[in-house]
């Protein structure tokens, strides 16, 4: 299967710049797998196409403010955007210019924090860091950092916690789970009232989930390694749910990810925690994951795939097409999808 074969066309003006007020006042486009049927809602209204005995799965990672502005011993002005933690001091990143990173090369961000280049990690160009700081890294990272937002969001962002779930819970991030950024508290609470079953696994975000698929021949890509973890609460939870027959419905594509990569061929779970390169394409068969809430995402992209999993790839592109038409915002501060 070509990476051109999930290409679409879309408006610049239809990328979202800003996220809505209140968060679950976005648009909710359903599609029901079964009925073939669409439904245009806004995402308040999903509690209609929700049941009792339903399970939804989300991903409380919180995102780091994780893009920095170092200098060089000779004032040269560095960007370095972490990327995922090996161990208390150790990080890999990206830097911006790579040029000025190389091994050995040391760079200073104010009193409290600085950092050696370890080593330029070969297969995608970024760098394995040591950071040299007093205290707790996320309370020094939190007040010189800045959230990473994708290239695509030119408008800056007044409150940090806008790209933050609100039930943001364990740092880690390089970027937000957004299929997660539609909920409200209220929202939750009623959604539980009816008697749906909610639970979190963890999943740190990477920059490789948003990376564009730059081989033609899809099989040619390959994922970047992401961390999760996954409680023995949450299996027990989803576990009696596939016994009893119940969906088990993922909020965003990392939650996917996830749950398809801790399952076995039954779709049953076992607590865990690790890395995944998980890449998921048309034909997949999934083994836990029943339905989806996501956002809509860029043309020929790794997540556009893996949603075009749950039905087929050209009943995807044609509901993105009618989005469009419609009018639906895009991407990160856009509106939802919800797969049935």
């Amino acid at each position: 299967m070509k990476t051109s074969d999930f290409d679409y066309q879309l408006p610049p003006e239809l990328i979202a710049q800003t996220p809505v007020t209140p968060r679950d006042s976005s648009r909710l486009l359903v599609y029901d797998r079964q009925l073939d049927k669409v439904y245009h809602k806004h995402f308040y209204d999903i509690k209609q196409f929700l049941k009792k005995g339903d399970v939804l799965v989300r991903n409380n990672t919180r995102v780091l403010p994780a893009r920095m502005f170092g200098y060089t011993p000779n004032g040269g002005k560095v960007e370095v955007l972490l990327l995922k933690r090996f161990n208390l001091n150790e990080w890999e990143v990206l830097v911006k210019p790579g040029k000025k990173a190389k091994p050995g090369a040391k760079l200073v961000f104010n009193q409290e924090l600085s950092l050696e280049v370890i080593e330029t990690i070969e297969q995608s160009g970024s760098r394995r860091v040591k950071f040299f700081y007093d205290g707790v890294f996320e309370d020094v990272i939190s007040r010189i950092g800045e959230m990473p937002l994708p290239p695509y969001i030119t408008e800056k962002l007044n409150d940090k916690e806008r790209y933050q779930t609100v039930y943001a819970k364990v740092d880690g991030s390089a970027a937000a789970p957004t299929a997660g950024l539609h909920f409200t508290d209220n929202l939750i609470e009623e959604i539980k009232a009816m008697g749906v079953e909610i639970v979190d696994v963890l999943l740190h975000v990477g920059l490789g989930t948003f990376r564009p698929v730059k081989s033609e021949d899809i099989l040619e890509h390959h994922m970047h390694s992401e961390y999760y973890e996954v409680d023995q609460h949450a299996c027990d939870v989803i576990n009696k749910a596939k016994k009893e027959g119940r969906r088990i419905i993922a909020v965003g594509t990392t939650s996917v990810r996830t749950l398809e990569s801790v399952a076995d061929q039954d779709g049953f779970l076992t607590a865990t925690k690790g890395n995944t390169e998980i890449f998921i394409y048309p034909p997949y068969k999934f083994k836990c994951v029943d339905a989806l809430i996501t956002n809509f995402h860029l043309p020929k992209s790794t997540l556009l795939m893996l949603v075009s999993s749950l039905s087929t790839r050209e009943k995807i592109l044609e509901l993105y097409n009618l989005a469009v038409q419609e009018k639906y915002r895009f991407f990160s501060f856009g509106d939802a999808c919800m797969i049935l």
